[in-house]
């Protein structure tokens, strides 16, 4: 008889050891998706006016500052991400510096966002 409640610990404690290893995964696609949406967000607000919602930088406000088509094959394989990173930090000809505005790791957000914008 004492072998039963000694085995339905055992069982018990697996599960929870089991619940425990289980839910970081889950968190940790949660906020890559959290990650994504604010990088599309921070995009939107900050990039988009003169890059274009799509990246293409065809709008008139694009024209008229020059900003780049973030969707060139070619630009997107010259171009390193050190390089993107501080184009957004520090600003490059028209395009206003960002390092007060946002953090290091938005900035990096940006990076992969713009990354993802290559056709």
């Amino acid at each position: 008889m004492k072998i039963l409640p000694l085995t339905m610990a055992t069982i018990l404690v697996l599960l929870i050891c089991l619940i425990a290893f289980a839910r970081p995964s889950y968190f940790s696609s949660n906020t890559t998706i959290e990650s994504e949406r604010s990088a599309a967000q921070l995009y939107s607000q900050n990039c988009a006016k003169c890059h274009g919602r799509d990246g293409r930088a065809q709008g008139l406000k694009a024209k008229a500052t020059g900003a780049r088509n973030l969707t060139d094959a070619q630009w997107q394989d010259r171009a390193s991400d050190e390089r993107i990173f501080n184009s957004i930090n520090n600003g490059k000809g028209k395009m206003p510096a960002y390092s007060k505005k946002l953090s290091e790791g938005e900035i990096n957000s940006l990076v992969n966002y713009v990354r993802g914008l290559k056709k």
